[in-house]
Protein backbone atom coordinates (compact mmCIF):
# COMPACT_ATOMS: atom_id res chain seq x y z
CA UNK A 1 0.00 0.00 0.00
CA UNK A 2 1.17 3.50 -0.84
CA UNK A 3 -0.51 6.66 0.44
CA UNK A 4 0.85 10.05 -0.60
CA UNK A 5 0.02 13.35 -2.28
CA UNK A 6 -0.57 13.54 -6.04
CA UNK A 7 2.09 16.26 -6.07
CA UNK A 8 4.60 13.49 -5.22
CA UNK A 9 3.28 10.93 -7.75
CA UNK A 10 6.29 11.24 -10.06
CA UNK A 11 8.40 9.61 -7.33
CA UNK A 12 6.36 6.40 -7.78
CA UNK A 13 6.15 6.27 -11.58
CA UNK A 14 9.10 3.86 -11.89
CA UNK A 15 7.40 1.26 -9.67
CA UNK A 16 5.10 -0.03 -12.43
CA UNK A 17 5.19 0.46 -16.22
CA UNK A 18 1.58 1.74 -16.23
CA UNK A 19 2.06 4.33 -13.48
CA UNK A 20 3.30 7.18 -15.73
CA UNK A 21 0.16 6.92 -17.92
CA UNK A 22 -2.11 6.46 -14.90
CA UNK A 23 -0.79 9.50 -13.04
CA UNK A 24 -0.82 11.61 -16.23
CA UNK A 25 -4.51 10.72 -16.66
CA UNK A 26 -5.22 11.64 -13.04
CA UNK A 27 -3.38 14.96 -13.35
CA UNK A 28 -5.55 15.88 -16.36
CA UNK A 29 -8.83 14.60 -14.85
CA UNK A 30 -11.83 16.90 -15.24
CA UNK A 31 -14.27 16.56 -12.30
CA UNK A 32 -17.14 17.11 -14.76
CA UNK A 33 -16.34 13.71 -16.35
CA UNK A 34 -19.45 11.48 -16.14
CA UNK A 35 -19.41 8.34 -14.03
CA UNK A 36 -18.23 5.29 -15.95
CA UNK A 37 -15.26 3.21 -17.02
CA UNK A 38 -12.61 4.76 -19.26
CA UNK A 39 -9.74 2.99 -21.02
CA UNK A 40 -6.44 4.75 -20.50
CA UNK A 41 -4.29 2.24 -22.39
CA UNK A 42 -6.49 -0.65 -23.45
CA UNK A 43 -8.39 -2.94 -21.07
CA UNK A 44 -5.34 -3.47 -18.83
CA UNK A 45 -5.29 0.14 -17.62
CA UNK A 46 -8.67 1.72 -16.91
CA UNK A 47 -10.19 4.49 -14.83
CA UNK A 48 -13.52 4.16 -13.05
CA UNK A 49 -15.20 7.47 -12.25
CA UNK A 50 -17.78 7.18 -9.48
CA UNK A 51 -19.93 9.41 -7.32
CA UNK A 52 -21.56 7.95 -4.21
CA UNK A 53 -22.52 8.61 -0.62
CA UNK A 54 -20.07 7.45 2.02
CA UNK A 55 -21.59 5.14 4.65
CA UNK A 56 -21.02 4.12 8.27
CA UNK A 57 -18.19 1.64 8.87
CA UNK A 58 -20.56 -1.22 9.70
CA UNK A 59 -22.25 -0.92 6.28
CA UNK A 60 -19.05 -1.12 4.22
CA UNK A 61 -17.47 -4.46 3.31
CA UNK A 62 -13.78 -5.18 3.01
CA UNK A 63 -12.41 -6.29 -0.37
CA UNK A 64 -9.26 -7.36 -2.19
CA UNK A 65 -8.30 -8.11 -5.79
CA UNK A 66 -6.03 -10.68 -7.43
CA UNK A 67 -5.37 -9.53 -11.02
CA UNK A 68 -5.55 -5.74 -10.75
CA UNK A 69 -4.25 -3.17 -8.31
CA UNK A 70 -6.03 0.09 -7.52
CA UNK A 71 -4.90 3.69 -7.53
CA UNK A 72 -7.68 5.46 -5.63
CA UNK A 73 -8.06 9.24 -5.74
CA UNK A 74 -10.82 11.31 -4.13
CA UNK A 75 -11.48 14.50 -6.12
CA UNK A 76 -14.40 15.83 -4.05
CA UNK A 77 -15.61 15.02 -0.56
CA UNK A 78 -13.70 12.76 1.79
CA UNK A 79 -13.85 9.24 3.17
CA UNK A 80 -12.08 6.82 5.43
CA UNK A 81 -10.58 3.72 3.83
CA UNK A 82 -9.53 0.81 5.99
CA UNK A 83 -6.38 -1.17 5.16
CA UNK A 84 -4.98 -4.45 6.45
CA UNK A 85 -3.11 -7.53 5.24
CA UNK A 86 -5.64 -9.63 3.31
CA UNK A 87 -4.39 -12.76 5.12
CA UNK A 88 -5.95 -11.44 8.35
CA UNK A 89 -9.44 -11.26 6.81
CA UNK A 90 -12.23 -13.87 6.68
CA UNK A 91 -13.87 -14.41 3.29
CA UNK A 92 -17.62 -13.73 3.14
CA UNK A 93 -17.94 -13.76 -0.67
CA UNK A 94 -15.42 -15.92 -2.56
CA UNK A 95 -13.21 -14.44 -5.25
CA UNK A 96 -15.16 -13.63 -8.42
CA UNK A 97 -12.75 -13.68 -11.39
CA UNK A 98 -15.23 -11.79 -13.60
CA UNK A 99 -15.18 -8.85 -11.16
CA UNK A 100 -11.67 -9.47 -9.77
CA UNK A 101 -12.89 -9.10 -6.19
CA UNK A 102 -13.42 -11.08 -3.01
CA UNK A 103 -15.37 -9.66 -0.06
CA UNK A 104 -14.43 -10.03 3.59
CA UNK A 105 -15.86 -9.63 7.09
CA UNK A 106 -14.74 -6.82 9.36
CA UNK A 107 -11.44 -7.87 10.94
CA UNK A 108 -11.07 -8.54 14.64
CA UNK A 109 -7.53 -7.13 14.71
CA UNK A 110 -6.56 -3.44 14.52
CA UNK A 111 -6.41 -1.92 11.03
CA UNK A 112 -5.00 1.20 9.43
CA UNK A 113 -7.56 3.94 8.76
CA UNK A 114 -6.64 6.22 5.86
CA UNK A 115 -8.33 9.60 5.49
CA UNK A 116 -8.79 10.01 1.71
CA UNK A 117 -9.32 13.59 0.58
CA UNK A 118 -8.61 15.66 -2.53
CA UNK A 119 -4.94 15.97 -3.41
CA UNK A 120 -3.89 12.51 -2.22
CA UNK A 121 -3.75 9.03 -3.75
CA UNK A 122 -3.60 5.48 -2.42
CA UNK A 123 -2.30 2.39 -4.22
CA UNK A 124 -3.58 -1.04 -3.22
CA UNK A 125 -2.02 -4.32 -4.38
CA UNK A 126 -3.50 -7.85 -4.09
CA UNK A 127 -2.15 -8.32 -0.55
CA UNK A 128 -3.95 -5.16 0.59
CA UNK A 129 -7.39 -5.75 2.02
CA UNK A 130 -9.24 -2.46 1.93
CA UNK A 131 -12.58 -0.97 2.96
CA UNK A 132 -13.41 2.09 0.82
CA UNK A 133 -16.30 4.51 1.18
CA UNK A 134 -16.52 4.84 4.97
CA UNK A 135 -18.05 8.11 6.18
CA UNK A 136 -15.74 10.46 8.09
CA UNK A 137 -18.38 12.04 10.39
CA UNK A 138 -21.60 11.36 8.52
CA UNK A 139 -22.66 10.39 5.00
CA UNK A 140 -21.23 12.70 2.33
CA UNK A 141 -21.01 12.76 -1.45
CA UNK A 142 -17.65 11.55 -2.77
CA UNK A 143 -16.20 11.86 -6.28
CA UNK A 144 -13.54 9.19 -6.69
CA UNK A 145 -11.46 7.79 -9.53
CA UNK A 146 -10.16 4.24 -9.24
CA UNK A 147 -7.42 3.36 -11.72
CA UNK A 148 -7.13 -0.39 -12.33
CA UNK A 149 -3.67 -1.62 -13.37
CA UNK A 150 -2.64 -5.21 -14.06
CA UNK A 151 -0.20 -6.52 -11.44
Amino acid sequence: MIHDLLAHASAYEKLHPDFPKAFAWLRSFDPATPDGKYEIDGPGLTAGVQRYESKPDAEKKWEAHEVYGDIQVVFAGEEICGHTDVRTLTVTEPYDPAKDVAKYAHPNAPTTRLHLRPGAFTVFHPQDGHQPGVAVKGPATVLKVVIKFRV
